[in-house]
């Protein structure tokens, strides 16, 4: 199984400045080259505060002078915010830059507060349909002279300039839940990636169900699938506990920017108290604990290998969370020494 860390600039307060908490992305990025995991991902968003990427490409571009041998990824574009040819050709020249490091990860997008003020009157679905039609003319424009004829797309032949340094491309992979995204990723040939936030190993073991029948349609083909997972690992049960503390506090924040119901001033969405944290009936202590990857290293590596033994390729480790900078060097530190170690 190979590993991977997933990282934004991220902050739940105003607690540290913009240019403090880029600092921090690199030293995590650096933590991850330096300790052999395979890729670093990171996403595109916009005026969010929680969560500020937005160009993974200009991020990755500045990763690549910070480390040697990490592969780079987005984690994820959102499709439906770019034209085909400007996405081919920004992918194509952070692949020169970056020296051929470069993978991209693609996403229909997941916020409604992003789509009102990028794509106002776009919904979910015609985002799906977006991503879908843009996609497959990412190989197409590498190579070159293609026209395309789609729903939300018309030009007349084009080619990417300039062309990406890896032969056919960097590897594309697709953020896919329901079972027509499996098999859209893998009829053309496309990896996977997989987010479960809930449900714990009942919705692992039912996403990797869906890919599995995918690849069982498409025999021909070889993708791989990449298991995305919020993830703690704890020096003691009391680190531990405190980390769910911290999490449950940091998905109340995701579950607001999801509803996108509260005021947002300056990028910062209205505070939430810890009486709204306790009335949040959807997200609770007890389920996140059993729910995501936390836990001290022994219990880290046993769920892990249970994500293995499932098909997974790829464990990426995604550190966004809310808590401290030496909080999230510390678990990524005993992640890579002690955890990473039992699958060489």
């Amino acid at each position: 199984m190979d590993f991977s860390l997933f990282a934004h600039m991220e902050r739940v307060d105003r607690t540290d400045s913009h240019e403090t908490l880029y600092s921090d992305f690199i030293d995590l990025c650096k933590m991850a080259d330096q300790g052999g995991m395979r890729a670093i991902w990171t996403g595109e968003h916009h005026g969010m505060d929680f969560t500020i990427a937005p160009n993974p490409f200009l991020s990755l571009v500045d990763i690549a002078h910070h480390t040697q041998n990490v592969r780079l990824g987005t984690g994820t574009v959102i499709a439906p915010f770019w034209h085909p040819i400007a996405l081919a050709g920004e992918a194509a020249a952070t692949d020169l830059m970056t020296k051929g490091r470069l993978e991209i990860g693609i996403a229909r997008g997941a916020y409604s507060y992003e789509y009102e003020r990028i794509m106002p009157g776009m919904d979910a679905w015609e985002a799906g349909q977006r991503m879908r039609e843009t996609a497959p003319t990412l190989r197409k424009l590498w190579q070159g002279d293609y026209a395309h004829e789609g729903e939300f797309f018309q030009f007349p032949a084009t080619t990417s300039a300039p062309k990406p340094v890896q032969e056919n491309g960097p590897p594309i992979w697709i953020a896919a839940r329901d079972p027509n995204s499996h098999e859209f990723a893998v009829a053309n040939d496309f990896n996977v990636q997989v987010t479960p936030l809930w449900q714990g190993m009942e919705e692992i073991t039912s996403l990797m169900g869906r890919f599995n029948a995918a690849k069982a349609q498409n025999p021909e083909k070889s993708p791989k699938i990449m298991l995305l997972h919020h993830t703690y690992v704890a020096k003691d049960a009391a680190d531990a506990d405190r980390a769910i503390q911290e999490l449950t506090k940091f998905y109340c924040y995701f579950g607001a920017w999801f509803q996108n119901k509260r005021p947002v001033t300056q990028g910062a969405i209205e505070k939430l108290t810890d009486q709204d944290v306790a009335d949040n009936k959807m997200i609770s202590a007890d389920e996140l604990a059993r729910d995501l990857t936390v836990g001290t290293a022994a219990e880290v590596i046993d769920r892990i290998k249970r994500y293995e033994d499932l098909g997974y390729d790829e464990f990426a480790f995604w550190i966004d969370s809310g808590m401290s900078s030496d909080r999230k060097k510390e678990s990524l530190a005993r992640f890579i020494n002690d955890v990473m170690p039992a699958f060489q």
